[in-house]
Order: structure tokens, then sequence, then C-alpha cells
């Protein structure tokens, strides 16, 4: 069996919280330069 295909909602919800929060890590970094080298 797939461990994708496996059904493991806590894992799966998991790993889309690891996801969510990188996205936001990102937009925060990416927003926080942004600011930094605008004149």
């Amino acid at each position: 069996m797939s461990p994708v295909l496996e059904p493991n909602p806590q894992n799966g919800h998991r790993k889309l919280g690891l996801v969510l929060g990188a996205m936001l890590l990102v937009t925060v970094i990416v927003a926080v330069i942004a600011t930094i080298a605008s004149p």
C-alpha cells in the first residue's frame, strides 16, 4: 500500500499544518525583506 493512499488523518493534518506553516513563514520573511529593502 502506498503511504499516500493509506488512511491516516492525523499524519495528513500534521503534513498540511507543516505546509501551511512553511508558506506562512516564507510569506512573513518575504514581507520583512520587502519592508527593509524598500526606500
